[in-house]
């Protein structure tokens, strides 16, 4: 899931500065999930808009913003106010907004700060798990992530520098090799860490990334 969190409203106001009439956006998936973009903060943010002085031509709620499809279809609703709109306030992740902007005319602002692919510990409440390096090293490491639960991302064991069991770069996280000894200590396959890891391939995280379903599909047919 993909964790963002609002912007200063002063920063959103910034943005506006030479925008009179504005459109919203949300998302109905992560933002709603993270008190960022969904209903209630679109409403909310129409108000304070309108509070200083701006007009609210619309609003709505894409399903989902990120979905290029799915966001062309429903900005149509808007056919005729993009006519007059000076800017599009989205309210969606970083990528949710870039999709908005590929939709719609007037310029698109954020009005949200994309923070990190994460899971959700309990209502509002949410951890960094995933920095989607294009090298998955779960299936060693007993689905602990070296390189999000690292501060210094080591694939070769920790650097020795913990105390405690806590991480020397912040006392507030524990030592994510200390976490995955124990539990592949659990499952009976320490041996996992007895060998020497080749140097990540960061190549595989080149931005930007693109995947084609139809010609891997295409390929594995013609293979």
């Amino acid at each position: 899931m993909i964790i963002s969190q609002n912007k200063p409203f002063e920063e959103v106001l910034a943005f506006l500065e030479n925008s009179e009439k504005i459109i919203i956006v949300g998302c109905s998936e992560c933002a709603t999930v993270c008190k960022v973009g969904g209903e209630t903060e679109v409403q909310e943010m129409k108000e304070m808009l309108e509070e200083e002085g701006k007009k609210v031509l619309g609003t709505t709620i894409l399903s989902p913003a990120c979905n290029l499809l799915n966001s062309r279809k429903d900005m149509k609703q808007f056919k005729e106010e993009l006519k007059e709109t000076d800017a599009i306030l989205s309210l969606a992740c970083g990528d949710g907004t870039q999709t908005v902007a590929k939709v719609a005319k007037p310029e698109v602002y954020p009005g949200s700060d994309t923070m990190f692919i994460g899971e959700i510990e309990r209502i509002g409440q949410f951890e960094e798990a995933c920095k989607a390096c294009g090298e998955c090293e779960l299936g060693w490491t007993a689905a602990i992530c070296p390189i999000t639960k690292c501060a210094k991302g080591l694939v070769n064991g920790p650097c020795g520098g913990a105390k405690d069991k806590k991480c020397e770069v912040s006392n507030d996280n524990d030592c994510a090799w200390l976490l995955i000894y124990d539990k592949l200590k659990d499952l009976g396959k320490l041996e996992n860490m007895m060998s020497m890891r080749e140097p990540k391939n960061f190549e595989k995280g080149n931005a930007p990334r693109r995947i084609n379903l139809r010609n891997q599909e295409k390929e594995t047919a013609n293979a």
